[in-house]
């Protein structure tokens, strides 16, 4: 069974994709979540990886999971010269709970953002 799942609190999809789908209700695959807060970018990577995180944040708790069921996620980054930041601050959200994870550099990102995660939890 597949279960579309979407948060208010997050920022809404700009294509044809849901923020996240339940699976049999006990996965949840979260699509690529950017600094989006309100319908602004967020300027510079610092703010952009905490809006990005917060957002995946957002959708996890609709499905009724969390940061600690997280058991994978990708991480695009425009520039791999951001990646100590990141990773710095990514790390604050998965302290306990460390998934496993790639990180890539693209050429390009939706809106021109800095960052770009991914992931797939567990649902409770």
């Amino acid at each position: 069974m597949k279960t579309i799942v979407n948060s208010d609190k997050a920022p809404a999809p700009i294509g044809p994709y849901s923020q996240g789908v339940a699976a049999n209700g006990s996965l949840l695959f979260v699509s690529g979540q950017i600094g989006l807060i309100s319908g602004s970018m967020q300027e510079g990577i610092e703010a952009q990886t905490r809006a990005v995180l917060e957002n995946l944040g957002h959708v996890l708790r609709e499905a009724g999971s969390d940061y600690a069921h997280v058991v994978k996620t990708t991480v695009f980054l425009s520039s791999f010269d951001d990646y100590a930041m990141v990773n710095s601050i990514y790390e604050e959200y998965f302290s306990e709970s460390k998934p496993a994870r790639a990180a890539m550099e693209v050429s390009r990102l939706p809106k021109d953002a800095l960052v770009e995660i991914e992931c797939v939890a567990l649902i409770p």
